[in-house]
């Protein structure tokens, strides 16, 4: 029904805004991803997605039409309701929503309140193929998904192991810069410890 709003921020905070059009102030529900990016904003164009249930109508927006494309493809997901998708679009970015989807990252996916195993387990069935679809990932892209994926698990394992973090991800960072072809995690923790002995 609605598409976008277009109009004066009349008040804002992180996990809702009034938007004034046309005289008419609408209550529009947003992400914190949104609201990142809405902070130092008093006008706006903002995409929408109208919920109607028997006893309520919400409106949610969204800064981005990517962020509301997934929004909407999340609410497809049995057992994810619009407050659940906009928790899960306010914990995590476009981009790793996407990633933890295209790898399976049910893990990732469970870290965020009120999604299960399970639930993570039905948004990656239910969603891996618009989403390749939809980002057209070719091997270059799903490679560099794969890269930061064993560059997570890299950090995460030497962090484990008492090593400082911050001097272990530039390191890390160092590694990958000359050596773009490491695709094992094992071969990259090999390498920072040679590095960092």
């Amino acid at each position: 029904m609605f598409g976008y709003l277009n109009g004066k921020i009349t008040y804002k905070s992180p996990t809702y805004i009034y938007v004034e059009c046309g005289g008419v102030g609408y209550h529009v529900n947003i992400s914190l991803n949104t609201f990142t990016k809405l902070e130092d904003k008093n006008e706006v164009k903002i995409f929408t997605v109208l919920q109607v249930r028997e006893d309520d109508m919400s409106l949610y927006g969204f800064y981005e039409e990517d962020e509301r494309f997934l929004f909407t493809n999340l609410i497809s997901v049995s057992g994810v309701g619009a407050n659940t998708a906009r928790v899960i679009l306010s914990y995590m970015t476009n981009d790793e929503l996407r990633r933890a989807i295209v790898h399976n990252d049910a893990a990732s996916l469970s870290k965020v309140k009120g999604i299960g195993a399970k639930t993570a387990q039905k948004i990656i069935i239910d969603l891996k193929e618009k989403i390749v679809k939809s980002t057209h990932m070719d091997a270059v892209t799903v490679g560099m998904s794969q890269s930061n994926n064993v560059k997570d698990d890299a950090l995460s394992a030497l962090v484990a192991l008492g090593f400082p973090k911050m001097s272990v991800e530039k390191t890390i960072n160092m590694i990958i810069q000359k050596n773009p072809e490491v695709s094992q995690v094992e071969d990259l923790i090999k390498l920072v410890l040679k590095q960092m002995n």
